[in-house]
């Protein structure tokens, strides 16, 4: 389980990554989410690591409003 701030700083960096994505777009979501939870967990706390990390699986998530 993560600290209150390493959860805090998930949440924003999930929100600043999807901030174009609508709510209902929930595969693109859960697979960014996801991905950025699997980089935090091996050990990548870095917003920066992490934004990338999670606009890189943006790019290749499943959704229908590209």
């Amino acid at each position: 389980m993560f600290d209150p701030a390493t959860t805090a700083l998930l949440r924003a960096v999930l929100d600043e990554v999807c901030e174009g994505v609508p709510r209902g777009e929930i595969g693109a979501r859960t697979r960014v989410a996801s991905t950025i939870l699997e980089a935090a967990t091996c050990g990548e706390v870095s917003p920066e690591g992490l934004e990338q990390v999670g606009r890189q699986a943006l790019s290749h998530a499943p959704t229908m409003w590209r």
